[in-house]
């Protein structure tokens, strides 16, 4: 588990607030890098006396223009867990607020299992009309594209033919949430299945435009009926009314950056230098909805966990 330095006069109760709760059971790693962050905030910002005053936390409580309420109030949080170390030391600091956050419910993480019996259900799906059994070859390419490259589901539904390049084994996605554009690169396993796949698709629709035509050859997926096709598929599974909570297709997005991150984790990277390259692949506006992405899913530290554990 990587170890976080701290610099400033309040250094020492940091670090005691972070031994605390890690011998409490707690595993703190993103605690720990959030009061790294503050740390630097108290010596960069001419707050470095030692002392957690009203003026410290109220700048460091101004919420930024790249980052949600939500993850403004997690930053807080930390610093209020550190204010109530400090006065359990007799040390007079001054107490941030509790803020009132959004509420956002936390999606399901998929297991292995369970994406294994997903994939399943999708791969055996025929539908009764011949005209459309097509659909069976886009589902198998559309569903793993959320999961394997992280897309929104409006980047799946929506991809052009001309944005898939076989060469280089890319995606375009052009024009997606904040109206902005980026390249995802997609494995060699999956560029094949695309490439075989759209060898498929130009002799029944040669020349479509959308890689994934709908209905009406002249337009893509709607966004609803594939929503409701990871319903159809999910119930297909073993699992089906086995989770507290339904997994929609977003789900696929954040169990990529789930296991990204653990294999990142259980690989001994540095998060600070891998999590950046991770944050442009999926198309946030910062770094800080990545980590919030990722620290919002409690069940997702179950390598972190073991890495405490082999300690």
């Amino acid at each position: 588990m990587k170890e976080y330095n701290y610099y400033s006069q309040l250094a020492p109760y940091i670090s005691g607030l972070i031994q605390q709760k890690q011998s409490d059971g707690y595993i703190y790693q993103f605690e720990a890098y959030m009061l790294e962050r503050f740390d630097r905030f108290c010596i960069e910002n001419g707050y470095d006396n030692g002392c957690l005053t009203r003026d410290l936390v109220m700048a460091w409580a101004e919420q930024t223009p790249t980052e949600s309420k939500n993850y403004r109030n997690q930053r807080v949080s930390f610093v209020r867990q550190l204010a109530f170390y400090m006065i359990s030391l007799n040390i007079e600091v001054y107490i941030p607020r509790a803020f009132e956050s959004n509420t956002i419910s936390a999606p399901h993480i998929l297991s292995s299992d369970e994406i294994h019996a997903f994939y399943k259900a999708v791969d055996n799906f025929l539908p009764f009309q011949p005209s459309f059994q097509r659909f069976s070859l886009s589902y198998s390419v559309l569903f793993r594209l959320f999961y394997y490259c992280g897309l929104r589901l409006a980047e799946g539904c929506c991809l052009k033919r001309s944005a898939v390049n076989f060469d280089n084994g890319c995606l375009s996605i052009l024009q997606s949430k904040g109206n902005k554009d980026r390249v995802v690169f997609m494995s060699k396993d999956m560029t094949q299945m695309c490439k075989k796949y759209d060898n498929l698709m130009q002799k029944l629709i040669p020349d479509r435009e959308w890689f994934f035509p709908g209905r009406d050859e002249s337009r893509p997926f709607s966004k609803t009926s594939i929503d409701k096709k990871f319903s159809d598929f999910w119930n297909m599974t073993p699992y089906a009314g086995t989770v507290d909570k339904k997994p929609t297709i977003h789900s696929l997005r954040h169990t990529y950056v789930v296991m990204k991150m653990n294999e990142w984790m259980n690989g001994g990277k540095d998060f600070k230098v891998m999590v950046p390259y991770l944050s442009r692949y999926l198309g946030h506006t910062s770094v800080n909805e990545t980590q919030y992405y990722y620290h919002q899913v409690i069940s997702a530290f179950d390598i972190v966990r073991k890495c405490d554990s082999d300690a």
